[in-house]
């Protein structure tokens, strides 16, 4: 919680990949930083939802994963000893005479500029809403995967059709007993690379289909019969899991309640990152220009423009283009990254 007119430089709400590169960055740039998440741990989506999910478009790490990316994060942002509010929700921004007020579950905040990177805003997953999913979920039924070993040996399917089925589909192929992947469409809507990685494993595919019946006996689930979408023809699969992957829901009215200009569920903003309320920026799956492209990657390129740009608006003789990280950091220094 806030002290009384405390008053940051840069405050950013979000602690995901994205939140935690822009606080890395706050950081060599002296800034006096504030972080801000509703979870209860840093990493965001990553740590809650995919702590065990390789990510393939981070430069430099052909494959990492989600939960060893947030550590060297973690790490990355450790000699700044930035403060950090966890388990907060940003309920209120009101502009102040020379700051913004944030206003928390927990508390009042105040800085000089705010940079939201807060990915897809609260969430939740779309779920299977068919007759007993309900009573099978984190059993039989699951929408999250904190740990594969759970399905070492077992006949798992998963239903998507998106980069994050396929994953999961092609990581779990040699823990599981077997693997088969649903989809309701004939073509899956990952990157090409991985639908050809999925086309060559061992997991069965089956599309065009949807999950049609959960199968059980004697409150046992036993699996799940398939159809063919536009067509009568069905199958069965044995099952010892299932995990369902349809992308999650959110809700960012609550952005637009406080001015910001919001289209297509996401912030607009301007090449320097900043929205339409002057010193607050937005970065990350959040933020929207013409020709974003949604990547970790492009993130953590937008929060250094943030950053510098915010510093700029805080103290206008401030420069946006600073020095390389590479002279910024000697000797010991360096040593401590």
């Amino acid at each position: 919680m806030s002290d009384s007119k405390n008053i940051y430089d840069l405050t950013i709400v979000g602690a995901g990949p994205v939140g935690l590169f822009a606080a890395f960055y706050a950081g060599i740039r002296k800034a006096k930083t504030k972080i801000i998440d509703s979870l209860p741990q840093l990493g965001g989506q990553l740590s809650t939802l995919y702590p065990e999910k390789y990510i393939y478009d981070v430069p430099g790490f052909p494959a990492i994963k989600a939960s060893e990316l947030i550590e060297n994060l973690e790490k990355q942002i450790a000699p700044f000893a930035h403060e950090t509010c966890l388990e907060e929700e940003v309920k209120n921004l009101v502009q102040e005479d020379g700051y913004l007020r944030i206003e928390t579950s927990k508390g009042i905040h105040y800085s000089k500029a705010v940079i939201f990177a807060i990915g897809n805003g609260s969430f939740q997953p779309r779920r299977l809403t068919i007759d007993g999913a309900a009573e099978l979920e984190g059993n039989h039924v699951h929408y999250y995967v904190t740990d594969m070993n759970k399905f070492s040996g077992k006949k798992v399917a998963i239903a998507g059709g998106g980069d994050s089925a396929i994953d999961w589909a092609l990581m779990l192929e040699p823990i599981a007993e077997e693997v088969s992947i649903i989809h309701r469409r004939p073509d899956f809507r990952g990157h090409e690379h991985s639908v050809d990685n999925l086309k060559n494993s061992e997991v069965s595919i089956y599309t065009p289909y949807i999950i049609d019946q959960l199968l059980v006996e004697d409150n046992s689930f036993k699996g799940i019969q398939l159809k063919e979408t536009k067509a009568d023809n069905f199958e069965k699969l044995t099952l010892d899991s299932l995990i369902i992957n349809y992308g999650f829901t959110s809700s960012l009215s609550h952005l637009k309640d406080w001015g910001l200009d919001v289209s297509r569920n996401a912030i607009e903003v301007n090449s320097d990152m900043s929205t339409n309320i002057p010193g607050v920026y937005a970065v990350g799956d959040i933020c929207n220009y013409d020709g974003k492209v949604k990547l970790i990657a492009t993130g953590f390129g937008e929060a250094p423009t943030a950053v510098n740009n915010a510093l700029h608006f805080i103290k206008p003789d401030t420069r946006t283009q600073p020095m390389h990280s590479t002279s910024l950091f000697e000797g010991k220094e360096a040593n401590k990254f």
